[in-house]
């Protein structure tokens, strides 16, 4: 179907209105009509805004776009320039739809998710549509969404379509027309969420007083719905979340539905098939699973019978849901309707099933798999859009007009050489709708995404949506995988609406789903977290006080002060196991001109143990685990990325810089553990991040005073190490205040290994990770001690009975305080040997076949 065109040159004025709001030619606005001016929806809103002032129009997106940045709302698109986690983009002018427009879109998408479910039902089912001729075979059979054998594994219920979404434009006559239909795993109504949240928030005043449809309902009925699908139909089954994982470019939105839901968010390995049923690997032994809400392509699902190369997926799955023992959705197979070869057959297929015409049309679309509809799209390349009918990496849609004439060419010969596999569809003509650049309002080109989940057999439709805009004036093609801006949708009601809360309200107290239940990977990230952040710390501390004595030129000619600035970097290499560093060969140049090697430490990425290489690492494990963290934890962690990116980021930084903007790093890292210390339950998650934090201060510890106590130094160079060692340690002003002006080896020992009350003493450390240990589910025998507590007991005691007198005794043979570094070694071995089978007790098992790049669909999905 051809949608005219009607040139306008109609320039309304406006004190916000860049060149008078020009409008594209032929172009609805969502905003602006030409004869009568701004749409009388739009009245309040703009003439608000233009009380505001571009000024403070400007102050309020920066306001949003901190706020996002703070939530860590992230997408992330692979080989993007801005890296893995580009900032979420939010337009401050949002998308005004009045109520009345709005209810002819939420019942033309009720029609039209009811008309896909009838589809699924019937691929998967008898089949009559091919049969009787309205649907052809080979548009579904080629298609490789169509999953054979998910045929007969029906969920109980009428709509085996849980969630549907399309992407909606709007033509010049106002109608709305249905881009593409998603069926397997639509994405964002995450961040349609979180573009809510943020606007509600910078604009709380204009967002009441234009009575704006709220969306917590739609999220309750989006819990509702998917509840009635559990097996044998219990009152409060368990729900995971299925993702991909955090290559994923919809991470964040993965662990951001998945925490506001109360889901847990897991991974394909995170579960396992046994005995038909599939089973969460937690902390403390299997958990059943009733309801997976899948983000993985359906084929990527089960390795087993689907996609053998797999790596995402849970093997055995599809038997499982044959069995009826788990449920999920969408249902697997269900991309077959992302077919948009399907769009050419809907009016017929409305009328035979529905008995009714479609309310919202799609764009006019011709399946070259007929001779005659080839035909017009090998003649008309130059002005439709050229689909293939399913994904294939490298090759995506295409606009006709933009391709030049070989391009043209050699999309003719791919279309000749299988044209089932492509579709040609009319170029619908977008809606405009306002922007704010640089102060001023423009219009520009504007896509909707909306959402319907299922609940007690009807559609229920998210009131508003996630809408796009083009970057620039006049940029037609409007996608996620560039640079996008993204608005929120407010469908505006004649009367309030009054608030709903997403919480159930019950008379009894639940018991909810994830309490006691800690998923494995979960467990080995907050686990690494934790050691992560304290390397950090120890890293950045032991090299603060090398770049002080460095800094410090006054006795640049003292013999003792050389030789305890040499004795730090030497220690600085060993505790960062950065050899050769400043040891072995060639260490004599580097200790005389230490700064080359100093910043190769702090920025090399690929170096390990290097200061970013342990701050990449830290950034990668809380990222995994996005849904574990509190607004204000997230925003720390926000804070220390940005905080080292400007370490990173510049080339001629140098050493007196970097101590500043060290300084930053630490106290943010400060401030990440002192959130988790007061915000965190006292759980499993906790303890196990705690752990971790434990022993690697330890390691750490032990490995500094190795490298700078057990030779003996003299007069004031040793007494100048060991006052740098408990200024690392975080302990010198409490040695000066409890022995005032002495200090000598022996108080050093009491203070850092056997002070019980000193949180940077060894024995503190030993008695935080028994308690830790002790709480740790017991898999084996529980009236034994487990294999960690038996080596922690056993370090902790032999600490305990070592008297600091005898480990400060010099060696006559190597003139070095030998027990002291063989109770420090001992202490070291059975701290690694503790670490190591937490690991293979209590994370291994996480842990499948894993292949060292994301995959295609990991990163794309």
């Amino acid at each position: 179907m051809s949608i005219s065109q009607t040139a306008s040159n109609t320039s309304p004025t406006h004190p916000l209105l860049v060149n008078g709001y020009a409008l594209e030619s032929g172009t609805y606005d969502e905003m602006w009509h030409e004869q009568t001016g701004v749409r009388t929806h739009w009245q309040p809103f703009t003439t608000a805004i233009q009380e505001m002032g571009s000024e403070e129009l400007e102050r309020r997106r920066q306001d949003a776009r901190l706020l996002l940045r703070e939530n860590g709302v992230t997408y992330n698109v692979h080989g993007d320039p801005d890296g893995l986690h580009r900032p979420w983009e939010l337009d401050p002018i949002p998308l005004l739809l009045h109520e009345s427009d709005w209810a002819h879109i939420e019942t033309g998408l009720q029609q039209r998710a009811e008309l896909f479910n009838l589809i699924l039902d019937d691929l998967y089912g008898p089949q009559n549509l091919i049969k009787q001729g309205l649907l052809p075979l080979e548009l579904i059979y080629n298609h490789t969404g169509f999953l054979r054998p998910c045929r007969n594994t029906k969920l109980p219920v009428k709509h085996q379509l849980r969630i549907f979404s399309a992407d909606l434009a709007r033509g010049p006559n106002g109608q709305m027309w249905v881009l593409r239909d998603r069926t397997q795993a639509p994405s964002g109504m995450g961040y349609a969420l979180e573009n809510r949240t943020a606007m509600a928030r910078v604009m709380p005043v204009l967002f009441h007083d234009c009575n704006v449809r709220r969306m917590a309902d739609f999220f309750r009925t989006l819990q509702a719905g998917l509840s009635e699908i559990a097996p044998r139909q219990q009152s409060d089954p368990r729900v995971v979340m299925l993702t991909p994982g955090p290559y994923n470019a919809t991470y964040f939105e993965h662990a951001y539905l998945a925490s506001y839901l109360g889901y847990t968010l897991v991974q394909g390995d995170d579960l396992t098939v046994r005995n038909g049923q599939v089973w969460l690997k937690s902390i403390d032994g299997l958990q059943p699973v009733d309801i997976i809400l899948r983000r993985v392509n359906d084929d990527f699902c089960d390795p087993l019978e689907l996609n053998e190369e797999s790596q995402l997926g849970v093997a055995g799955l599809l038997e499982a849901v044959r069995l009826g023992n788990v449920a999920v959705a969408n249902p697997l197979g269900s991309s077959v309707l992302e077919n948009p070869g399907l769009m050419a057959f809907l009016p017929n297929i409305a009328r035979a099933l529905l008995m009714e015409d479609l309310l919202l049309p799609s764009a006019a679309t011709w399946w070259c798999g007929q001779t005659q509809e080839r035909k017009y799209v090998l003649d008309n390349l130059d002005k439709l859009v050229i689909s293939p009918i399913y994904q294939k990496q490298g090759e995506n849609r295409v606009f006709g007009a933009l391709l030049t004439q070989k391009e043209r060419e050699i999309w003719r010969n791919r279309i000749l050489s299988d044209p089932g596999a492509y579709v040609g569809q009319e170029r619908v003509s977008f809606a405009t709708a306002p922007s704010l650049i640089k102060g001023k309002l423009e219009p520009r080109y504007t896509v909707l995404t909306t959402f319907a989940v299922s609940h007690q057999n009807s559609y229920a439709i998210m009131p508003g949506g996630l809408t796009r805009t083009a970057p620039e004036r006049g940029n037609f093609v409007v996608s996620t995988q560039t640079v996008v801006r993204s608005k929120d949708t407010w469908v505006m009601s004649e009367v309030p609406e009054s608030h709903v809360s997403l919480w159930k309200q019950t008379e009894f107290r639940a018991t909810p789903f994830g309490q006691g239940t800690l998923p494995s990977r979960a467990a080995e990230n907050l686990f690494w977290v934790g050691r992560y952040t304290e390397r950090a710390e120890g890293t950045i501390r032991l090299l603060r006080a090398v770049l002080n004595k460095l800094s410090d030129k006054r006795d640049d000619d003292n013999n003792a002060t050389r030789q305890c600035r040499n004795a730090l970097l030497q220690a600085f290499t060993t505790v960062t196991d950065t050899r050769p560093g400043f040891l072995g060969k060639g260490a004599a140049n580097r200790l005389r001109y230490p700064d080359k090697e100093i910043l190769d430490v702090i920025k090399n990425e690929e170096r390990l143990g290097s200061l970013s290489f342990t701050h990449q690492s830290l950034m990668q494990a809380a990222f995994a685990i996005r849904d574990r963290w509190s607004t204000d934890t997230w925003r720390v962690i926000d804070n220390i990325e940005n905080q080292w990116s400007s370490i990173q980021t510049r080339s001629n930084i140098d050493l007196r810089e970097v101590q500043n903007a060290l300084n930053a790093v630490l106290t943010g890292l400060v401030a990440f553990t002192g959130l988790t210390q007061e915000s965190m339950t006292r759980e499993l998650g906790w303890r196990l991040l705690d752990t971790g934090r434990r022993i690697e201060r330890s390691l750490l510890q032990i490995a500094l005073l190795r490298a700078t106590l057990i030779t003996p130094y003299d007069g004031f160079e040793g007494q100048l190490l060991q006052e740098t060692v408990l200024s690392v340690m975080e302990s010198l002003i409490t040695h000066r205040r409890r022995y005032r002006a002495y200090l000598n080896l022996q108080t050093l020992i009491e203070l850092l290994l056997h002070d019980e009350t000193n949180p940077r003493a060894l024995v503190y450390q030993m008695n935080r990770l028994n308690e830790h240990i002790a709480q740790l589910p017991k898999l084996g025998n529980h009236q034994r001690l487990s294999e960690p507590e038996r080596l922690m007991l056993d370090a902790s005691t032999r600490l305990r009975l070592s008297e600091p007198e005898i480990l400060i005794q010099l060696d006559a043979k190597t003139l070095k305080y030998e027990a002291l570094d063989q109770l420090l070694a001992y202490l070291e071995t059975r701290l690694q040997q503790t670490s190591r089978i937490l690991t293979q007790t209590y994370f291994s098992h996480a842990r499948g076949v894993q292949q060292l790049a994301p995959t295609y669909q990991e990163i794309e999905s």
